[in-house]
Parts: C-alpha cells; structure tokens; sequence
C-alpha cells in the first residue's frame, strides 16, 4: 500500500462581489490543473457555513507527498497552472500537508 496523505488548503475569495468567479474557477480550473500532477487523487470542496470563514479544499495524495506538493508548487510558480485574481492573497491561503495515521470504516 502507498501512502496517503492530505492536503488541507483554506482560501477565501477576494472580495464577496467575486465569489461567484471565484468559485467557478476553484472548480472549474484549479483543482482539475491539481488532479492532473502526479499524486493528487482526489479532491473535495467545502463551503463556510460562517461569515469570513474560509472556504477549504482537501486534495487526497498518495505516495511522496513533499514531492506532489514540490510539483504542485512548481506548476504555480512557472506559469504553467492558471491562478486567479479572485483569490484572497493577504493573507494567502494556508496549505498544510497532513498523513493519514489511521483509516477506520463504519
């Protein structure tokens, strides 16, 4: 069995006018461009239930996940994945990489 691992990432958008914008691409563009990378497997998306909560996005990984996440900052930082102006950047979206301890069924 390879290892498994998260990622847990919350972002907000950038102003309540472009969260509609925002969300479009955060499902529509990003998390495809992720789940292409080598390692990312799956993704969920969930929405705040509050006001000024964030939004956060946990991407499944299995295998090296310092390397997927190397990868996955690599394609946001040459270009090669599209980012959007939509998204909150002060503060930036916080992503932390989290391994799977135990795996419990009902």
């Amino acid at each position: 069995m390879s290892a498994k691992s998260i990622l847990h990432v919350m972002s907000r958008p950038a102003s309540p006018e472009v969260a509609d914008e925002y969300n479009r691409w955060y499902e529509d563009v990003h998390i495809p461009e992720v789940l292409a990378l080598d390692g990312f497997v799956s993704a969920r998306r969930y929405a705040p239930t509050k006001d000024g909560d964030p939004y956060v996005a946990v991407y499944e990984i299995e295998g090296d996940a310092k390397a997927a996440v190397k990868r996955l900052n690599r394609a946001m930082g040459d270009g090669s994945m599209n980012l959007s102006d939509k998204i909150q950047l002060d503060p930036p979206p916080q992503m932390h990489v989290l391994a799977l301890v135990k795996e419990l069924d009902a």
